[in-house]
């Protein structure tokens, strides 16, 4: 109980110094001891010596606790290893942090260098069509310089040529003119003639496609395997043939299925072309009684685009060539028409009573179309169908057939008043005026229009023809209607001009109409004017005029205009053929008018007549002008040539709810 634990806990190199310190003082006590005293000492050492070998023996004590030691340090030497790898680990950790964070800098560098790329892209482009538009302008207004030159050049000449030279020259432009007219129109008809031809040829190229394919499953299916075949094989080879009965059944189903898809298919086209032509009768039923142009827009816009797939829907469908030909070209028609009405309308224009009643034609032949198409799909059975499919004669294809020929019947050509829209005659009188710039013709917009209280005006950009160049403007007035005015380039002149007001009642005859018009008409400085035709379409007066000289009219100098009859104000005209031809004429004799008269054909009992100057292919005629009835009800308007007495041209005059119109 009294043990010192602390000294068995010394370590072995202790006990070695200790026992080392014990010889030593042994070694010295021998020296200094008596001779008798030496076995005793040595025999006292060999004891100590016994006794320290006895004690280097490791008690169990000593080894438990080496071997808590060696388990401590390897406990150490694992820890510290699992710290090396911690250590490692979050090193590792840290790296790939840093890598993606590199990256990541790196990418934002990349699109950081994207941006800027693409923005001195955007830049050099903008410099480029900044440089572009200042070539064009460059460009532009080195071609007005030299035009302002020719035409310095050409009024120097015209001031200083002989009556002669003057009259050579006329004759001169004047076939030029006619010739590059002439041009004009045959590539023009060239290229109409080649889109036909390449428009059938590819219907041609479809049709035959078409046919090849019935005629292969026409084939395919007389070589069908029957029945009776595979009950003798099923009877005669046993179970081999089962199987075999089993694969040929199961190809013959799937041959099945592919001709209810095809039928299926043919039918959706069908009804698909019910659809179409029913939203076109919607368009066209609308647009014969619409008179917004935001609306009209709206209604052509859809017409195109149910005419094309219309055109689609048909080339998909099993039919011959020649009523694949006949409705297409009806679809076409719609088609194009459409398309230069809305050309027209977004140029300022309005539709005419000849336009409506072409829409009224178009209108009439879908009208049947869609009739008969629908009444083919709710009365077709599925045996007429699928003859159809099939091919060869059959009720449906039949019936497609009339409804082709039925689009075939040809519009009535009507025209607003005689000889409209006949455009330059002769020498343009607008070329040799001086040019006015925009702002100047913006200040002649607003003379023009002074008692229309105007309080917008805003350019729109130009019109040009090969007749004549005119700025366009949009006009606003205090109740915010708009008003659409053209003014030519040369002169300034007013040339066109439309209002988009609602006339809704009827405050004013026509006699009281042609007095507002006139009134009108000479505050633009144009006098000396005829009305030689009147018409009261609806709740506006369309009138129009040709100047008159020495008694003679003259059509190629036309004026139409418009007057609101429930306002009492002039709300459209166009000026524009009146501009170009406008000048003095030199009037030769003819035939008396009594002897002209016996020319007429029997049966035509003339009421009024008068001498005229008409356009004729590019050329100025004069003419006996006689306005005869021809029995009870008919109408007509006779034009003889006044040196021959042949018979030049012939108006039919029909009335109708809009007012009276020529064919």
């Amino acid at each position: 109980m009294g043990e010192n634990k602390t000294g068995k806990n010394v370590s072995s190199g202790a006990k070695k110094v200790e026992a080392i310190e014990r010889e030593k003082a042994a070694a010295a006590t021998s020296a200094s001891a008596p001779e008798g005293a030496g076995k005793r000492t040595q025999s006292t050492t060999s004891a100590r010596k016994k006794t320290s070998t006895t004690q280097k023996k490791p008690t169990a004590r000593q080894s438990k606790v080496k071997a808590a030691q060696k388990k401590e340090d390897a406990a150490a030497e694992k820890r510290l290893e699992a710290a090396k790898a911690k250590a490692e680990k979050k090193e590792k950790k840290l790296l790939k942090k840093a890598e993606l964070k590199q990256k990541k800098l790196e990418k934002k560098a990349q699109f950081k260098e994207k941006k800027l790329q693409k923005r001195a892209a955007l830049a050099e482009k903008r410099a480029e069509r900044k440089s572009k538009k200042l070539e064009n302008a460059s460009a532009l207004k080195a071609r007005r310089m030299e035009r302002k030159a020719e035409k310095a050049a050409r009024r120097e000449m015209l001031k200083n040529e002989s009556k002669a030279e003057r009259s050579a020259r006329r004759e001169r432009e004047k076939r030029e003119r006619i010739g590059l007219k002439r041009q004009r129109r045959e590539q023009h008809e060239r290229a109409r003639t080649q889109k036909m031809k390449s428009r059938e040829a590819a219907r041609e190229r479809r049709a035959k496609s078409r046919r090849e394919k019935r005629a292969s499953n026409s084939e395919r299916r007389k070589h069908a395997p029957g029945f009776g075949g595979w009950l003798a094989a099923v009877i005669s080879l046993g179970a081999a043939c089962l199987v075999l009965g089993t694969i040929v059944t199961a190809g013959a189903f799937r041959m099945n299925d592919m001709n209810l898809a095809t039928a299926n298919g043919y039918r959706s086209t069908l009804y698909e072309m019910v659809s179409v032509s029913e939203d076109m009768d919607n368009s066209l039923s609308k647009l014969r009684v619409s008179s917004g142009t935001q609306e009209q827009r709206a209604l052509l816009t859809d017409l195109l685009v149910d005419s094309q797939l219309l055109e689609s829907a048909l080339e998909r469908m099993p039919i011959d060539n020649m009523t694949s030909t006949d409705i297409a070209s009806f679809v076409n028609k719609t088609s194009d028409y459409s398309r230069s009405l809305l050309k027209k309308l977004n140029a300022g224009g309005t539709l005419s009573e000849t336009e409506k009643n072409t829409v009224s034609y178009l209108h009439g032949v879908n009208a049947g179309l869609y009739g008969e198409l629908n009444e083919l799909t709710t009365k077709m059975t599925e045996k007429e169908f699928a003859a159809f499919i099939g091919g060869g004669e059959n009720p449906v294809a039949q019936r497609l057939s009339e409804m082709g020929k039925s689009t075939l019947q040809k519009p009535e050509e009507t025209v607003d008043a005689p000889f409209t829209d006949e455009g330059n005659v002769g020498e343009n009188q607008l070329s040799g005026l001086e040019e006015v710039s925009v702002s100047r013709a913006e200040e002649l917009a607003k003379e023009y229009f002074c008692s229309y209280h105007i309080q917008n005006v805003q350019y729109s950009g130009e019109t040009v023809t090969d007749e004549a160049t005119c700025y366009n403007f949009v006009m606003t007035d205090e109740n915010g209607v708009e008003l659409y005015a053209r003014i030519t380039k040369n002169g300034g002149k007013l040339a066109f001009f439309n209002l988009y007001e609602a006339c809704e009642d009827k405050n004013f005859d026509l006699e009281t109409c042609d007095m507002l018009a006139r009134e009108y008409l000479s505050g633009l400085g144009i006098e000396g004017v005829e009305a030689v035709w009147l018409s009261d379409a609806g709740m506006v007066a369309d009138l129009t005029y040709v100047a008159v000289q020495d008694g003679v009219r003259i059509y190629p100098d036309l004026i139409r205009v418009r007057v609101c009859e429930s306002k009492g104000r002039v709300v459209g005209i166009d000026a524009m053929e009146y501009l170009l031809n406008h000048k003095p004429r030199t009037i030769g004799g003819s035939l008396m008018r009594e002897e002209a008269q016996e020319k007429l054909s029997q049966g035509l009992a003339p009421y009024a007549a008068h001498l005229a100057i008409i356009p004729m292919d590019d050329e100025e005629i004069l003419a006996h002008e006689f306005a005869c009835s021809f029995g009870e009800d008919e109408e007509y308007i006779v034009y003889l040539d006044a040196m021959t007495g042949e018979e030049v041209q012939v108006y039919r005059v029909r009335n109708g709810a809009k007012g009276s119109y020529l064919e």
